[in-house]
């Protein structure tokens, strides 16, 4: 990292911030928008530092914005001793640069957190290690690892880079059976389809899971270890993007209250501050398989928004500045729909639809595969 750092003072204790205050944002897209929309409506300010934060998202609703490289120490110290609390958008923030910033405030979630979460391998140990399931996986470092991989697991399966990759990205699935030539030359295509041999690149192959239904619990978590939980919701996805959210998922009550144990194991085993989405696989014999999970506001809690007393971005801001969890009632059942790439021309029918409720996120281009806004549509709880 780049810079001076100067004293090292103690990392601060979580303080109860009074609204007035400013909140450190560590992201600048959607999700960092939302969380500050949330934060201004009960009174906070919202500082938004990224690389690409001129004219982002977030910053467009920001009452100050910082653009510094992740690794610039003195902007970093600047940007902490400005603010009276940091959280994040994003997940993949260097932890050097989260380790850096609590030398001079708190910041939630913190390292450890981030370090699990960065990592798919991580990951996927912390969760097994809970007593939680998951898919069969094999770490990956080369296509013959993968290879062996497939032998070891089965022909389906899916190469996924251990870190960043979303939406789809980063990913390669691998279904050539276990005849030899073809088994290593559909693993010699899906290493290099995902960067495999570039330097940092490793992988993860996962098998695939029959599944009944996708499914989500949103979490959050105070620093006194108040914890409350959104109801699971189904998820469906198009081109491996999030399509369209239903809540509440239509799983048995059994189902519904296993994800939520899961999701509040692995809480409370991450000693978070702030929320947390878990995503899940259902089986069609009921059992519950984490796939990935994501410390910081997901794309399947956006329902809350309209649909809940207190949505995910507002939890967010009242346990990063140690207030009392807001109530996850459900005052509707609801279905988000993604406005992704030119979904998002549809605005005025979506504006003249009675009931529907559109949130645009700001952005000047409309590209495939990308998140342009969200819809939720409200319906009488069942």
């Amino acid at each position: 990292m780049t810079g001076t750092a100067t004293g090292t003072p103690a990392v601060p204790t979580l303080p109860r911030l009074a609204p007035g205050s400013t909140i450190g944002m560590l992201g600048a897209g959607q999700l960092g928008r939302m969380t500050a929309l949330a934060a201004a409506r009960l009174g906070y300010r919202t500082h938004v530092y990224a690389p690409d934060a001129a004219g982002s998202p977030a910053a467009q609703v920001c009452a100050a914005t910082t653009v510094a490289g992740w690794d610039d120490l003195d902007a970093l110290e600047r940007f902490a001793r400005s603010v009276d609390a940091v959280t994040l958008e994003w997940e993949n923030v260097p932890v050097a640069t989260v380790e850096h910033l609590r030398r001079f405030t708190t910041v939630n979630p913190g390292p450890d957190i981030l370090s699990v979460a960065q990592d798919r391998i991580a990951e996927k140990s912390f969760v097994n290690r809970l007593g939680i399931a998951t898919a069969p996986w094999r770490a990956a470092d080369s296509a013959d690892d993968v290879a062996r991989a497939v032998t070891e697991i089965g022909p389906r399966c899916v190469l996924k880079s251990t870190r960043l990759g979303y939406d789809g990205k980063g990913q390669a699935r691998l279904d050539a059976g276990r005849d030899g030539g073809a088994a290593a030359a559909a693993a010699a295509a899906a290493w290099a389809a995902i960067g495999g041999g570039k330097p940092g690149v490793a992988g993860i192959v996962e098998g695939f899971v029959t599944f009944a239904c996708e499914v989500s619990v949103i979490v959050a978590r105070g620093a006194d270890g108040q914890t409350v939980a959104y109801p699971a919701v189904e998820n469906r996805h198009k081109d491996g993007i999030l399509d369209v959210t239903i809540a509440p998922a239509g799983v048995s009550a059994e189902t519904a209250a296993e994800a939520d144990r899961i999701a509040r194991t692995i809480a409370e085993a991450l000693d978070l501050v702030g929320v947390l989405a878990v995503e899940m696989f259902v089986t069609a014999g009921g059992a519950v398989l984490v796939n990935e999970m994501a410390p910081r506001p997901h794309n399947s809690g956006h329902w809350t928004m309209d649909a809940c007393a207190s949505c995910q971005f507002e939890q967010l801001v009242r346990a990063v500045c140690g207030l009392p969890l807001g109530s996850v009632e459900r005052v509707a059942d609801a279905e988000m729909t993604n406005l992704i790439g030119d979904d998002v021309l549809r605005w005025p029918e979506l504006l003249a639809e009675p009931g529907a409720r559109l949130h645009l996120y700001g952005k000047a281009e409309a590209r495939p595969g990308r998140k342009m806004g969200h819809v939720n549509r409200l319906f009488p709880r069942r």
